[in-house]
């Protein structure tokens, strides 16, 4: 069979894009389209979730640093980030450059030169660059801020190389284990398994992959009245009588950065957002109603970013380890070989779930930061035609996003629950580091 994709890429812009007056304050409103602008290349390049989560952790990093060095206040990244070069220095000849032009700018260059279609970005560095001509902004100024951008991102892309993420793929390919209880791939396009070898990624703040291991999951069993024939009829009747809001519950949080849907011969590709762009549009979204300020939006950003990559390399750690079968292919084999999940099966094994682990943890952390009761509405969705949802804080966020998954008819309970349960440790020592460095 002939098979064509048709890759639908939408397009939004947010509010709050519009640019601001140069201002120390409204250059805060740079920040947010700055981040979605790398949230959209990634979409472009189908980027997978963990990697993801690693290219904004870059290209936060960069620049915190920025505004660090130019705030007393602000802690430098090597009391939290194991690995980071405590000699890494700006050039300070610079000395008229404006550290929020340059911190803007280096979440741009530091993605232009790491994401494969950075180059896109180009276009936006030039727009940033345009309008603050527009706005009389001295020329020294500009250029000595591109010019700081530039050195620091060129920094963090160099200290990146060693984290062990361009050696994945030298390393051997992925082969399904032979076994009932084992993940393998599943329709419409059997994709092969997604990041393998992730846990072998150098951490940003934790010690170690297999730091934070959740409880072993339910073992595999084809009776009828196992505990993990219940946990499928679970998801199975879910989906089957999934309410309009379970519905749209699922569709919310899907973040599949590439879902298929076949008719006939016809295959058309969807391309979405990774769970790691959503929540760092929670972030923004959260910064911006709380009027925190350029540099601790900045910060919130940074701390979220590395909170998200930590937590999908501990979370990659286990789903290779315990290497689960998917509700999908379970039910279809046991129960209904016709059933199929609300949301499209991920390509790589069922425990934990990611979204658990990584939407539990960035709400330990924000909650850490921005206090419980946080309430916001999140439009990261709209782009999707999917309505705004509101939440009374963010821990309410992602037991949503946790639960989603069973909505969806792809992970099971148990995935859910102890992938909250890894993702909230794992906060709670990332939280514990914070305050030890006095980072809020």
């Amino acid at each position: 069979m002939k098979i064509k994709y048709i890759f639908l890429v939408p397009f939004l812009m947010f509010a709050g894009n519009a640019p601001a007056q140069i201002n120390k304050m409204g250059l805060e409103q740079q920040i947010k389209p700055a981040v979605f602008s790398l949230s959209m290349v990634m979409m472009h390049d189908v980027v997978n979730p963990p990697a993801a989560s690693r290219y904004f952790a870059y290209c936060m990093m960069g620049a915190y640093t920025i505004v660090a060095q130019n705030d007393t206040s602000l802690r430098p990244l090597e009391s939290v980030v194991r690995s980071w070069p405590k000699d890494f220095k700006l050039n300070q000849n610079r000395i008229s450059y404006d550290p929020q032009i340059a911190a803007v700018y280096c979440i741009l260059e530091t993605g232009r030169q790491m994401l494969p279609s950075g180059y896109m970005l180009k276009e936006k560095e030039d727009s940033l660059v345009a309008f603050l001509k527009k706005k009389k902004v001295a020329k020294a100024i500009i250029e000595q801020s591109v010019s700081v951008a530039q050195d620091v991102a060129g920094q963090v892309v160099k200290y990146s190389a060693t984290d062990h993420y361009n050696k994945l793929s030298a390393l051997l390919r992925y082969t399904p284990l032979k076994g009932d209880g084992f993940w393998y791939p599943t329709p419409p396009a059997y994709i092969e398994a997604v990041e393998p070898n992730w846990k072998t990624v150098r951490p940003m703040i934790i010690d170690s992959c297999d730091q934070f291991k959740p409880m072993a999951p339910v073992v595999f069993s084809k009776d009828t009245a196992s505990g993990f024939y219940l946990l499928n009829k679970e998801v199975y009747d879910a989906a089957v009588n999934a309410k309009p809001e379970q519905q749209e519950i699922a569709a919310f949080w899907d973040c599949n950065p590439f879902a298929i849907s076949t008719s006939g011969h016809m295959s058309l590709g969807f391309k979405k957002i990774s769970p790691g762009a959503h929540w760092m549009n929670i972030i923004s979204i959260a910064a911006e109603k709380a009027g925190v300020g350029f540099n601790r939006h900045i910060t919130l950003l940074t701390v979220g970013a590395l909170t998200a990559m930590d937590a999908f390399i501990s979370c990659w750690d286990e789903k290779y380890r315990s290497n689960r079968i998917r509700p999908e292919t379970y039910i279809n084999r046991y129960i209904d070989a016709n059933w199929q999940p609300l949301l499209q099966t991920p390509p790589f094994p069922e425990y934990p779930s990611g979204h658990s682990v990584v939407s539990a943890a960035c709400a330990e952390v924000l909650t850490y930061c921005l206090g419980d009761n946080f309430s916001f509405t999140d439009n990261t969705e709209i782009m999707f035609e999917l309505k705004p949802r509101t939440f009374a804080s963010f821990r309410q966020a992602a037991a949503e996003a946790a639960i989603s998954r069973l909505y969806g008819g792809i992970h099971y309970r148990d995935a859910i629950e102890n992938g909250v349960a890894e993702g909230k440790a794992l906060a709670g020592y990332i939280i514990s580091k914070l305050q030890s460095a006095g980072v809020r």
